[in-house]
């Protein structure tokens, strides 16, 4: 899928997650609510780090361009490395290693580790990363062009800070859902939804995506999973601009207002 429906439906599982969070009785204060649904939807951006072309390879200037020539070259190692006699030859990483489980897991534990051992800069330092993504994502059309970055990063610089500071205040979620000696923990948990959100996505176009590696599937390691053919669609299709992401954003406000007891 292309970059807005990453973004919207990486918000929309996260709304989700905090409707069945109050049905389930661990209901989330209104700032994880807001923070989780905007770092799940900049981290359902953020598998496509392997593709140049791609929103967050681009959204941080040079920065993030060497990064996803670094990535590329480290998946398609991984690839080469670990690939079966029905894995397919193939010339680049796109849609391998950054696009499977593990490698949710792992950015997302390294997230809270980061949030936890780093304090309120390590907090700041994900908020900050995943609201750029956020609003390059949702806001795609206002976003575009480089001569917006600076603006964007400034917005998400302000808003990072200003959240870092609600959520600093007691009974504001900073240790939601662990305890007080683990602040910020739960951070990690939209990184992880985000990503697998992403892949999820992916696996419904013609390609499908590898989300079950290392976990071989008969003579392939990097099996790509998803729907039968019939059912799958070209990114950027109608299906996606003109059913999916009006579904998203339906979605969203369900579980946003399910969230917040409104419903």
């Amino acid at each position: 899928m292309m970059g807005p429906a990453h973004s919207l439906s990486g918000a929309a599982a996260w709304l989700g997650v905090g409707a069945a969070a109050a049905a389930a009785g661990h209901p989330m204060p209104w700032p994880v609510i807001l923070v989780g649904a905007l770092i799940c939807a900049g981290a359902a951006l953020a598998p496509d780090l392997d593709h140049k072309a791609a929103t967050i390879s681009r959204a941080f200037g040079p920065v993030s361009r060497g990064l996803c020539e670094i990535v590329d070259k480290l998946s398609y190692a991984a690839y080469k490395g670990t690939r079966k006699q029905g894995d397919p030859r193939r010339s680049g990483g796109h849609r391998t290693l950054t696009h499977t489980w593990l490698w949710a897991v792992l950015i997302g534990a390294g997230s809270s580790a980061a949030a936890i051992l780093g304090g309120r800069w390590g907090v700041l330092a994900i908020l900050f990363v995943h609201m750029v993504l956020a609003i390059e994502g949702l806001l795609w059309r206002a976003a575009r062009g480089s001569s917006s970055d600076i603006l964007v990063w400034l917005l998400a610089a302000t808003s990072a800070w200003i959240l870092a500071g609600v959520l600093d205040k007691p009974g504001n979620g900073s240790n939601w859902l662990f305890t007080e000696q683990h602040q910020y923990l739960w951070l990690g948990l939209p990184v992880v939804l985000g990503a697998l959100v992403h892949d999820i996505g992916d696996a419904l176009t013609v390609s499908g995506c590898p989300i079950l590696w290392p976990i071989p599937l008969g003579r392939k390691r990097w099996y790509p999973i998803g729907p039968p053919k019939v059912m799958r669609f070209r990114a950027g299709s109608w299906v996606e601009l003109k059913v999916l992401m009006p579904a998203f954003i339906l979605l969203g406000g369900v579980g946003c207002a399910a969230a917040l007891n409104v419903i």
